[in-house]
């Protein structure tokens, strides 16, 4: 195929409208959102069908010609653009050359229940994007079979969200539900064990390891930063784990508590009688 023409100005018709994507409401509208970095970008275009374009500066494409390989050869526009193009799109103090548009990736909660999961990641009314990005890289990384923001919950595709994931929003299943009653529902149908994750616990997470319920097909659900989760989340949930502070913290942030938990049913479900090990 021929390759597009360079599109040098941040003034250029694609370029405004890739722009646009910046806000929430054009990000919905469209379902589409950018993202940045030869890493992303990279990971980006392993996930088949979800690039729209790509906008790379000279230098970027001399740097990493596979970039430009990979989406020509997906028949992907690969436009190699100014500095100033690929500052007006991204989101850094100091962009990196590369930036893509892509396609959302969010499946239906029952469609990413439906698989026969052994550990999901809940997060309701997250409002951080950076803690959400993080969690939903942490969750990929502990081998959690999908994510469900719920509720309020930030935006899932914010750029500080999406950088945050490091790539992993493209390998973790995603699901976006506004309905918490339904999604716990929907979790427990899904034979899930429901485990709030609280920093006032009345099983701390040592305990909940010993007694080999995160063996077990487990949901955790994680809450809003500063307030955790509702009561009538925490209420609903089989069992209410706290991370135990050893020193004078007062507590961990929702993407530290994430990992710990996350790892911790990781462990035990790859041990004997562990539901990976059936």
């Amino acid at each position: 195929m021929t390759r597009p023409e360079p599109l040098l100005t941040p003034r250029s018709a694609r370029v405004k409208q890739a722009r646009r994507l910046a806000a929430r409401a054009q990000r919905t509208d469209r379902r589409e959102f950018l993202v940045e970095g030869p890493h992303a970008v990279h990971e980006a275009l392993r996930c088949i069908g979800t690039v729209r374009e790509v906008f790379l500066t000279a230098a970027a494409a001399q740097r990493h010609p596979q970039l430009q390989a990979v989406g020509m050869g997906q028949d992907i526009p690969c436009h190699v653009v100014s500095d100033a193009v690929v500052a007006a799109l991204s989101d850094t103090v100091s962009p990196q050359g590369v930036v893509a548009r892509c396609g959302f990736l969010d499946i239906s909660a029952r469609q990413l229940l439906g698989a026969a999961p052994c550990l999901i990641t809940v997060l309701v009314d997250s409002r951080d994007p950076g803690n959400v990005g993080t969690v939903i890289r942490t969750a990929d990384a502990a081998g959690s079979d999908g994510a469900i923001l719920a509720g309020h919950s930030v935006d899932a595709y914010n750029p500080k969200a999406v950088r945050a994931s490091v790539g992993s929003i493209f390998h973790l299943p995603l699901a976006v539900a506004d309905d918490v009653d339904v999604v716990l529902e929907s979790v427990r149908d899904a034979g899930l064990r429901l485990i709030a994750a609280d920093g006032a616990g009345s099983t701390s997470l040592d305990e909940a390891v010993e007694s080999g319920v995160l063996a077990q097909p487990t949901a955790w659900l994680f809450g809003n930063e500063a307030w955790g989760l509702p009561d009538r989340v925490r209420t609903r949930a089989d069992a209410v784990v706290g991370v135990p502070i050893y020193g004078r913290a007062e507590s961990l942030n929702l993407a530290a508590a994430a990992a710990l938990c996350l790892y911790a049913s990781a462990r035990a479900q790859r041990q004997p009688g562990g539901c990976r090990r059936r």
